[in-house]
């Protein structure tokens, strides 16, 4: 495997010393490949909780100082854990549509979010193929709510969820594949060698929009999270169908 999937960058800067102290703390250089890049995606599934910061395109060392993060940013810190395990990895770039936020959104802003919002996940090389990371996404507490808030229920597109099977997902590193929010996607860039690659076409936290989501509307946000984690599932309007990926989506499935 080339240099190209195991090089730092400005972004995956698995060279910073906390990182480095969490990697030799933990003892996962030590594992074996498999067990190294579970250690690496339970840590940020889990020990990142889910949550916004202050934008996509930040460093590794930044969201592991946060403690929290959302696809892009958690994708981040897992691709610099990875390469600092020595596990080659590249960045999927891709667009969900935004009612996979609603209800973490809240209703007074939500019109005023773009349609389509930047999304990605973790591609790893492991036992000669590549396999997608997208499970870490939503932390363990985050989707016992929403299991708990739908009992039954399979489909769901809100929340910050988007999968067909909720209260089984694919979210366990077992060697495989892994998806939390794979059914709100609409639109696939392709694939990258790191994050910084995408992040300097593909930026979405601009101008005014984006000074009022990193001083105002993220924090709102986090503490909708924060109620959903403590099982305060807040209701949405639209009924059944707000809670559905629209039929577009569904299709692209097919072909991703």
């Amino acid at each position: 495997m080339t240099d190209q999937y195991l090089s730092p960058t400005p972004l995956l800067d698995f060279d910073a010393t906390p990182i480095q102290h969490l990697v030799t703390d933990r003892g996962w250089l030590f594992l074996s490949q498999t067990d190294r890049i579970g250690a690496a995606y339970d840590f940020v599934r889990n020990e990142i909780l889910f949550g916004y910061n202050s934008d996509d395109a930040l460093p590794a060392s930044k969201v592991l100082a946060d403690g929290y993060g959302q696809c892009n940013t958690k994708g981040t810190l897992l691709m610099a854990l990875l390469r600092a395990l020595d596990v080659p990895c590249r960045f999927h770039g891709f667009t969900i549509d935004k009612r996979l936020q609603r209800g973490v959104v809240p209703e007074l802003v939500y019109p005023l979010a773009p349609r389509n919002i930047i999304h990605s996940w973790v591609e790893v090389y492991h036992e000669g193929r590549w396999s997608n990371l997208e499970g870490f996404i939503l932390d363990a507490d985050v989707l016992a709510a929403l299991q708990v808030a739908f009992p039954g229920r399979q489909s769901l597109c809100a929340y910050g969820a988007g999968t067909d099977c909720l209260q089984n997902p694919n979210v366990e590193w077992r060697g495989a594949s892994t998806y939390i929010q794979k059914t709100g996607i609409n639109h696939d860039f392709g694939t990258f060698d790191d994050p910084d690659t995408f992040y300097e076409s593909h930026r979405q936290l601009t101008g005014i929009k984006g000074l009022l989501y990193r001083l105002l509307i993220r924090h709102w946000m986090n503490r909708r999270v924060w109620k959903i984690r403590d099982g305060h599932v807040p209701s949405i309007p639209g009924g059944e169908a707000s809670l559905l990926p629209s039929r577009s989506n569904l299709d692209t499935q097919e072909v991703i």
